[in-house]
């Protein structure tokens, strides 16, 4: 194998492995049934699954920690930040701090849990007459030791604020990039939430998500930043062709990213991410959801969990879910609303 280009190629496992500044990535991809009433799981879809803890793929579809909705209710984090894209299906957030909304595909969700936050991520099963596909990917995304305690700060990137790329190749075949965060060839992602590391172009913050049509061949260009890690995951197609290499779907892909990469992909569809960023070289401590530098930082972590609950929850469910007819909005901790 030519590593000219390639540093190094593993399968994808779960969640997914992922480099400095990233902690990592969880993809979900569930084929969720016909909802209930209440947009939870019609009941006798609840046989042979630990409720409160499902993970393990039964029927297509794992009900995670919810136990009428699919998803994970309230729970804490702190010290790091989520970055959740939507490809298909719904998600509802609420949060300690009175935040709220839902958001489907093409929309982004980038929230900088900072010194602490409560959130309840659920997939409400809207549609009653259909099947309730989702489809996400949750990047965790480290802050550095001086952003830790900032004040916590969720923001949208609505499906019509990320650009997306179309690149044709000689033979007429097309790949489409979705720029979330950074620069891809003079094109700029939204703006990311402000104590963000990703919010100084120095840190080389990139992260993307990529169709490629049936035999297309593309070139992803080298970083205009140094010193950043530069990883590819190939989660869904046949396979690639990079420097010679015949890689499988489901592999990690560690590539130079000082170099060019030239990607031909092979007879269906491929589906990659690209996360890339400068890494943070200091301490990670993690326990659970919190990340912080030192041992010590974790104790001190859950200690004000136990003692404020990040300002408690000011919501009636702990598996909180909107009204099945509100579509797509967010209302921000300082009141402002977004209805899309």
């Amino acid at each position: 194998m030519s590593m000219t280009k390639i540093k190094n190629i593993k399968p994808l496992g779960f969640p997914w492995e992922t480099k400095d500044p990233f902690l990592f990535c969880a993809y979900h991809k569930d084929d969720f049934p016909a909802g209930d009433e209440q947009m939870g799981m019609p009941k006798k879809e609840f046989i042979g699954r630990n409720i409160g803890q499902d993970f393990v793929i039964k029927d297509g579809f794992r009900m995670y920690h919810g136990r009428r909705v699919p998803g994970f209710p309230y729970h804490p984090h702190k010290g790091f930040e989520t970055i959740t894209i939507n490809k298909e299906g719904f998600v509802d957030h609420t949060d300690s701090l009175g935040g709220a909304g839902r958001f489907g595909e093409g929309d982004v969700q980038w929230m900088t849990a900072g010194k602490g936050i409560l959130h309840s991520e659920m997939f409400p099963l809207i549609h009653q007459d259909k099947k309730n596909p989702l489809e996400i990917f949750q990047i965790w995304l480290n802050l550095p030791k001086v952003s830790k305690l900032v004040e916590p700060h969720f923001k949208m990137l609505w499906k019509d604020m990320i650009p997306v790329i179309t690149e044709t190749d000689d033979l007429g075949n097309k790949t489409f990039i979705d720029v979330i965060a950074g620069n891809y060839k003079g094109t700029q992602a939204p703006d990311t939430t402000p104590d963000s590391w990703a919010a100084n172009p120095a840190n080389g913050v990139e992260v993307l998500t990529i169709k490629m049509e049936a035999n297309a061949t593309f070139t992803l260009p080298a970083s205009t930043v140094k010193g950043v890690h530069k990883t590819l995951y190939f989660y869904q197609g046949d396979h690639l062709v990079i420097e010679e290499n015949k890689i499988p779907k489901e592999s990690i892909i560690e590539v130079n990213p000082e170099e060019a990469i030239s990607i031909q992909n092979g007879s269906k569809e491929a589906f990659l991410l690209v996360l890339q960023g400068k890494p943070l070289n200091e301490p990670v401590v993690q326990y659970g959801p919190f990340v912080m530098n030192t041992d010590a930082e974790i104790q001190e972590a859950f200690h004000e969990y136990q003692t404020t609950q990040f300002g408690g929850w000011p919501w009636p469910e702990q598996e909180q879910t909107h009204a099945k007819e509100k579509g797509r909005f967010a209302i921000h901790i300082d009141g402002r609303e977004e209805i899309k």
